[in-house]
């Protein structure tokens, strides 16, 4: 609602009647006794200027009407303007031409704009199927971890520098590495080192796995270039060096070349000292991806090994095999006896998850760990735990995969008629093929690959 209201402007010491478009300056004016006077600004001189009455209630009403029709006869107006130049109709165009142009550009603009918009973000989502979808989020994963590989490698490379300077020389014959010093031979770049846990008194389990499955001769040389797969049996020195015992592996050796020697004495209760000697030696001679250590009554199919490796060579830290959790044994005098049991709580405890012994892989950086680290690993009485307790702490993966520890037939014989072929198989309760010089060319010929399967994983 307009109001009408009086006051006196200070700036200008005027009376202004004042509403909705409607001002009235009466100059300057005195109200004496109901009448308007204007007083002049150089004397007093009374000038009537209404004369005997008062503004009347009716005439102010009248003047608020006005003032009030005035105002909205404006704002119809000035709504009526501005609907015609949105709307689109001929009427409008015609009387706001240039406006009414501008405004369709500007509108066609935006509307160019927002389809564009709409367009590229359809696009990115358009034509692609759920497979596509995924395979691109497979490919970011794998970047990932080739990128995390990657870091760790090169974490691992310098900590072998560091080492390498600290511990060059220093190694004495129970915590010693190598026969060959790294620093002077160039290391041999492989896919897999495969070791062979072999003892002096294995000769004829030795001779059964020459003749199933580990390959001989040139053939195995050709696996070396071609495949980058190396194997060799892995033994130490005898309690008297360079005796008959030691002079009947040089003689195995000169025949076959395939033993990897530890300057290690040879002992059941030193199996842990040669883990982490095969480990240390194996990599300063051998750049390889993968370091694998398994017994030699252990039967495996080389084919599978690589397939099984080759899923998981993207990633870092990785230690793969047959987990298990078995019970602390306390018991002085029976087999696996663990002396050091109190450090695994209250008897009737089990140990923590960790890979069966008779075969299991680990990736380039954990046996460069081992190596870097290898006067402060601690050793358990059963190797395996050893090996496990070594990665507590670590960031590892462990992957138990159950294709690395099948029974022997008919278990691996029916695995392999339905296609899928064991990597190894052994007798649990032999912890390894019962009888192995005896038994090991059955468990191939039941078990085994097809001729040649390795030969064809891709690498």
């Amino acid at each position: 609602m307009n109001m009408v209201f009086i006051y006196r402007a200070l700036t200008k010491n005027r009376l202004v009647l004042s509403g909705k478009n409607l001002v009235a300056g009466l100059g300057r004016v005195k109200i004496c006794g109901g009448k308007l006077w204007q007083l002049g600004n150089s004397h007093y001189s009374r000038r009537k200027i209404m004369r005997g009455k008062q503004i009347s209630g009716r005439v102010l009403l009248v003047l608020c009407v006005a003032s009030f029709l005035a105002g909205s006869l404006f704002c119809t107006s000035r709504m009526t303007w501005t609907t015609q130049l949105h709307s689109p109709n001929k009427e409008a165009d015609h009387q706001f031409p240039i406006i009414s142009s501008r405004i369709k550009k500007l509108e066609a603009s935006s509307s160019v704009a927002q389809d564009k918009d709409c367009d590229h973000k359809r696009k990115l989502v358009e034509g692609k199927s759920e497979d596509d979808i995924t395979a691109e989020m497979t490919k970011t994963h794998q970047a990932i971890q080739s990128l995390d590989k990657t870091i760790s490698k090169l974490e691992m490379e310098i900590a072998a520098a560091r080492a390498s300077q600290r511990l060059e020389g220093q190694l004495k014959l129970d915590d010693g590495a190598s026969n060959n010093n790294p620093t002077t031979h160039p290391k041999q770049k492989a896919f897999v080192f495969i070791g062979i846990n072999t003892a002096f008194s294995s000769q004829k389990r030795r001779k059964t796995v020459r003749e199933t499955w580990m390959p001989r001769g040139e053939k195995l040389k050709k696996l070396e270039k071609e495949k980058g797969i190396v194997i060799r049996f892995v033994i130490g020195q005898s309690a008297m060096p360079g005796g008959m015992l030691d002079r009947a592996i040089e003689a195995e050796e000169a025949k076959h070349n395939d033993f990897l020697r530890l300057n290690h004495a040879e002992g059941y209760h030193e199996l842990s000292t040669k883990t982490r000697l095969y480990f240390s030696t194996a990599i300063s001679i051998w750049d390889a991806e993968f370091y694998v250590k398994v017994d030699d009554d252990i039967h495996v199919n080389l084919g599978m090994l690589a397939t099984t490796l080759a899923r998981h060579r993207s990633k870092p830290r990785i230690y793969i095999g047959c987990m298990k959790s078995g019970p602390v044994l306390f018991q002085k005098g029976v087999k696996y006896h663990e002396p050091e049991y109190w450090k695994f709580g209250e008897e009737g405890n089990k140990y923590f998850r960790h890979a069966t012994g008779q075969i299991y892989a680990i990736s380039k950086d954990l046996a460069t760990y081992i190596s870097n680290n290898l006067p402060i690993l601690h050793r358990y009485a059963n190797e395996d735990v050893s090996l496990g307790s070594w990665f507590i702490g670590l960031e590892v993966e462990h992957i138990d995969d159950r294709s690395m520890c099948c029974g022997t037939s008919p278990d691996c014989e029916r695995r392999a008629q339905a296609g899928n072929v064991c990597v190894a198989s052994f007798d649990w309760k032999c912890s390894g093929i019962c009888n192995s010089a005896e038994r090991m060319k059955d468990v191939h010929n039941l078990c085994g690959e097809e001729s040649g399967a390795v030969w064809n994983v891709e690498l």
